[in-house]
């Protein structure tokens, strides 16, 4: 090294110091004034240390001051400005508030269940228009399931569909009417009306009904103290890709006593292009409005009524046989919340809820128009409810205990109108009425205690152990499906979940978990009840069975996540996190060939045999997580982000089916108060560990960059701006299906859009 520069550095680091002040300070619970040993402290100028077990700690600071950072696990952040001073300065900090409502995450290490995850405020950083698509797409672990752009289903570790508990605000659910999934739960809410997604990755807690495969939580805005007064939105935006237009509005009314919200939204999207071009069917049209109403009995007291409608009109959908003219939905639910109470009994939660969802689809657009004239119009019930007890039976000992309720009821029929059969032009058109779910239900009646146990300060047990009561019955079968199954009774399963995790949090930098769960899943109705209707990824028939045994997956999975102050110039932290899973199946569901069975419709048309729903003996998975990154120059964020996913059907020697390939992720980030920017470049690996008989076929990689960027201009004005498939790249994901019934296309996968600019404003008052 060049001595010059050597010594013009080390002169410099000793000016440095020599104008550095030591700061001493002392970090305390906000409640009670306890000490907080380990919370993490650093300056802007990249320094950064540690308290010690009595909370206090020492810091070498400039002498024109500098702003501080303290975290603590299950704290909230704090940021003040601070000078140099003689005495020790006190900073309070405060625990994250419970939220009521029944969300799940708290932010609090201590009540919050294992392996959860919270996404980033979806709210604040808004720059694009969103369909069901973009809450999902950059979440590790995540691939979504497109028939077109608006029937879009997450898939989280290759569990899907009824494998996953995905709800609204700790509970509320709408299942959807539609057999081929056409108007899936996520399709039911406003996108810019989602606050965050809190996901717990497996069966790892028995509080929020029946898990198998894990648990997706959509969480809506809600009003704090800092929106007291009258206060909303407007915002709207557009999209290249398909002359696509969103907009929303929302007005709030909150005080310390009551709050009302009200929001409305509509949405237009066009058909979108591929990366060579190419138009695919996919355009909608939605109406969506809603009306929450929260009144605040006490401090600690809250009943809450949540109404919401939306409209889905004109629907395409390239991977379904037939498209959406309308989808009506309603869902009406009812929240009270009571915590903070003495003696044993500390907090009660309840919630009741109800959706109705009416759906109509035709083939009026489709090739086979010409020969049937095919309607349907079928609906959905969904209601349920809840009712949970807080209790703490001794000073360590938190239990929490109570009943759930689930009930699903569907029916519906479709008419056929055929205008031509083998042998040519009928003269008078012969019309035909098909039961599409024989006025079927199922009811879900389960009973949980889930408690958890500090075994030592740093270390806390949690145990819990879940009852179902399953019934089903079928009141309006077809003649060849009783005919096939002569034991249509109603029918009484009994399940019983169950899972034990240790977390230990060696310091508020780091945290270990490791977790059993045994998740247990009741066949769906599609699984029990569907009568050669075409609903998978393929043109098989479908037949259900309604005397499948429960899937059970036994998961086990350990993980670690934490933080690491760096103190190098110019370098902040260092973030990085893991998990590893390993499941194996019990009954696993899937649809396999059954040569004793034959078409119904179009008897003729291959493939002639069906499909029937079964369980398999001996099936497993297993896959991992990993995330690492760097904050930098104070605004500056680089990450890496791993997901992988590995199963098997031993019982066919083949993958099981929806298995998302290996994907890598990039993610460079910049982000000021009024400023933000990031880049994301995705690579999605090679997918040939195939299920045969599901239909699929080898999935090429492929790469994309989408970059995205936001600024407020002026006071409540945001502008944002992105460019998402920035070189334009032809590709489809291994988990879309195949165009289906299409005029201009093969089966084979849809592709996903092409590059797409989009620009979005929002003005707060």
């Amino acid at each position: 090294m060049n001595f010059k520069y050597l010594l013009a550095s080390l002169l410099f680091t000793i000016g440095q110091l020599s104008m550095a002040q030591n700061f001493n300070g002392k970090v305390l619970d906000g409640q009670n004034n306890s000490p907080l040993p380990e919370a993490h402290v650093i300056a802007q100028n990249g320094k950064a240390t540690y308290t010690d077990a009595d909370g206090n700690f020492q810091l070498s600071i400039p002498e024109k001051g500098t702003t501080v950072t303290i975290s603590y696990m299950g704290y909230k952040t704090i940021q003040q400005f601070i000078s140099p001073s003689d005495t020790v300065n006190q900073f309070l900090i405060e625990e994250e508030p419970f939220e009521v409502n029944g969300v799940m995450v708290t932010g609090n290490a201590k009540i919050d269940p294992v392996f959860a995850v919270v996404t980033n405020d979806y709210v604040k950083k808004i720059v694009q228009p969103r369909n069901v698509a973009d809450l999902f797409n950059d979440l590790n672990g995540f691939s979504l399931i497109k028939r077109g752009n608006y029937a879009i289903d997450p898939s989280f570790r290759a569990s899907q569909y009824e494998q996953l508990n995905v709800q609204f605000d700790g509970g509320t659910k709408a299942m959807h009417a539609c057999p081929n999934r056409m108007d899936p739960i996520t399709t039911h809410v406003i996108p810019e009306e989602i606050e965050k997604i809190e996901i717990i990755k497996g069966p790892y807690t028995v509080r929020y009904g029946a898990t198998f495969g894990g648990i997706v939580n959509l969480v809506t805005q809600k009003p704090g103290v800092e929106d007291y007064g009258i206060s909303g939105s407007v915002q709207g935006g557009y999209e290249t890709n398909g002359n696509s237009l969103v907009s929303m509005a929302r007005l709030q009314q909150a005080t310390e006593k009551y709050d009302v919200v009200g929001n409305v939204g509509f949405r237009d999207f066009g058909n979108y292009e591929d990366g060579d071009g190419i138009e695919i069917p996919s355009s909608f049209r939605s109406l969506d409005y809603g009306l929450r109403v929260g009144y605040n009995f006490s401090e600690n007291q809250r009943l809450q009524a949540h109404w919401r409608q939306s409209f889905g009109r004109d629907v395409l959908h390239a991977g379904l046989p037939m498209d959406t003219e309308t989808d009506d939905s309603s869902i009406l639910s009812l929240d009270y919340n009571l915590n903070g109470l003495s003696g044993v009994l500390k907090g009660l939660d309840a919630k009741v809820y109800y959706s109705y969802v009416d759906h109509l689809m035709n083939n009026a657009q489709r090739p086979t128009f010409m020969m049937v004239d095919a309607v349907s119009s079928v609906d959905a019930v969904t209601a349920g409810g809840k009712l949970e007890l807080e209790l703490k039976p001794s000073e360590k000992l938190t239990l929490f205990t109570g009943i759930d309720m689930l009930h699903i009821a569907r029916d519906g029929q479709r008419t056929r109108l055929v205008k031509q059969n083998a042998m040519g032009t009928l003269a008078t058109p012969m019309e035909f009425t098909d039961k599409v779910w024989q006025d079927s239900y199922i009811n879900d009646f389960g009973l949980f205690v889930e408690g958890k146990y500090p075994i030592s300060p740093k270390t806390i047990l949690t145990a819990g152990l879940r009852y179902d009561g399953v019934i089903s019955d079928i009141k309006d079968p077809e003649a060849d499906f009783s005919a096939l199954y002569t034991d249509l009774d109603k029918r009484t399963e009994h399940n019983i979940s169950g899972t034990a995790s240790i977390k230990y949090a060696l310091s508020s930098q780091f945290l270990m978990e490791v977790a059993y769960g045994r998740g247990v899943r009741s066949a769906n109705m599609v699984e029990r009840f569907i009568n050669h209707f075409s609903v998978g990824q393929d043109s098989y028939e479908y037949i259900g069975n309604p005397n499948l045994d429960a899937e059970v997956n036994n998961q086990f999975e350990v993980g670690f996540k934490g933080k690491i102050p760096l103190k190098a110039n110019g370098f902040d932290q260092f973030n990085y996190g893991s998990s590893f899973y390993y499941s194996f199946y019990e009954n696993y569901i899937v649809a396999v060939i059954d040569p004793t069975q034959t078409r119904k419709f179009m008897p003729t048309q291959e493939p002639t045999s069906v499909k029937v729903f079964r369980n398999l003996d001996d099936a497993y998975k297993t896959g991992f997580e990993v995330n690492a990154g760097v904050d930098f120059l104070n605004n500056f964020n680089f990450t890496t982000e791993l997901s992988y996913v590995y199963a098997k059907n031993k019982d066919l020697n083949e993958s099981l089916p929806l298995v998302p390939p290996l994907v890598t992720r990039f993610k460079l980030g910049f982000e000021k108060e009024k400023f933000w920017a990031n880049a994301n470049y995705t690579l999605t690996s090679k997918q040939d560990n195939i299920a045969v008989s599901f239909g699929e076929t080898v999935t090429d990689g492929y790469d994309i960059l989408d970059v995205r960027l936001g600024v407020v201009p002026f006071k409540n004005v945001t502008i944002g701006v992105a460019a998402l498939n920035v070189f334009d790249k032809t590709y489809n994901n291994h988990l879309n299906f195949s165009y289906n019934n299409q005029a201009d296309f093969e089966s084979v996968p849809i592709n996903d859009p092409g590059r797409n600019l989009s620009a979005f404003v929002q003005y707060k008052f």
